[in-house]
């Protein structure tokens, strides 16, 4: 997938179908000059169903489809015939969809589960007929209810990318090249800070056949959680992340304080992002020679309060332990 092709935020207006009105009319035919009430119901108006689809992995295919618009519900008719019910309107969304009152900006609701609905936009109910409101002392009434009107919202759709192994770390620390290394995917690699300015998802695979997906999450800076940079746009994508692989190239100035700065970001963002599995990469570790890699882990084993390994994506060391670490993880 091209990073033109990631849309993770929408803007949608919904609107559901108007109830049918009841029918008022009074049963006619030969011989009978006054017959008592038939009048039908209305239908009830389409609903705005939202519904999860494990197939897609963007919202590109609503990026220009804004306005969304169920159908009416029919009126009652005579013969106590029901009118029809208003045409649903479905829209299929990825999982890990949260739904936005634009608005207020309050969570409606979340889609995770493949072939989950959840209305959106309910439509609205069809009135009854005059021949609910017969009675012993009014035998022909002539009245019926309307249909109960439309209901309409604007909504505010965000994507919350959902991968076993997320990529955490500085810009130009080197993760679209560790997800281009593990993965088929082909992320946009450059030597400048900010090259990815979009999530981009890849398949890792595992031995016998079995597979995680990795997410490449744009660089974190300082000041993230207050919008700093691209601020909350990603930050939000790294909340459905089973595991953070927080990855500092070798050639940084202090590994422990990029740590902690990255993790201090994370819980500013959302302090439950603290309960999730970490682990470090030390990247780009072919810049070092067996000493200064002895040094540099005699250094980190006191410093570091969780798993770290060395790894180059350039020269493929440490790749293979790196799976095995992460799928141990995954599975434990």
């Amino acid at each position: 997938m091209t990073e033109g092709n990631f849309v993770d935020y929408v803007k949608m207006f919904v609107s559901s179908g108007n109830g049918g009105k009841g029918s008022s009319h009074l049963h006619r035919e030969k011989f009978i000059e006054k017959g008592g009430p038939d009048g039908g119901d209305g239908g009830r108006g389409g609903h705005v169903i939202l519904r999860g689809n494990s197939n897609l992995w963007t919202l590109l295919h609503l990026k220009f489809k804004k306005h969304i618009r169920a159908g009416h519900g029919l009126s009652g008719s005579k013969s106590r015939s029901f009118g029809a019910d208003g045409t649903d309107e479905y829209v299929d969304v990825p999982l890990g969809t949260v739904v936005r009152d634009t608005e207020t900006n309050e969570i409606i609701f979340e889609i995770t589960d493949d072939g989950e609905e959840r209305i959106i936009a309910q439509g609205g109910k069809g009135g009854l007929g005059n021949w609910h409101f017969r009675t012993p002392t009014n035998q022909t009434p002539r009245y019926s209810q309307p249909g109960i009107p439309l209901e309409e919202k604007h909504i505010t759709l965000e994507l919350k990318v959902l991968a076993d192994v997320g990529l955490v770390g500085f810009p130009n620390a080197g993760k679209s090249t560790l997800l281009s290394v593990v993965t088929s995917a082909k992320p946009k690699i450059a030597d400048y800070e900010f090259t990815t300015l979009k999530p981009n998802l890849g398949i890792v695979k595992y031995r016998d056949f079995q597979t995680f997906v990795m997410a490449d999450i744009p660089g974190i800076i300082e000041g993230a959680a207050e919008g700093r940079g691209l601020g909350h746009y990603f930050l939000r994508h790294i909340e459905r992340n089973s595991i953070l692989l927080f990855l500092i190239p070798a050639d940084a100035p202090d590994i422990k304080k990029q740590y902690d700065i990255l993790l201090d970001e994370l819980r500013r963002y959302n302090p439950e992002m603290l309960d999730k599995d970490r682990i470090i990469a030390i990247s780009k570790c072919d810049m070092l020679d067996d000493e200064l890699k002895a040094e540099l882990k005699e250094l980190l084993d006191n410093e570091l309060p969780i798993p770290y390994l060395f790894i180059s994506s350039v020269a493929q060391q440490g790749i293979t332990e790196l799976k095995d670490k992460l799928w141990k993880m995954l599975n434990s």
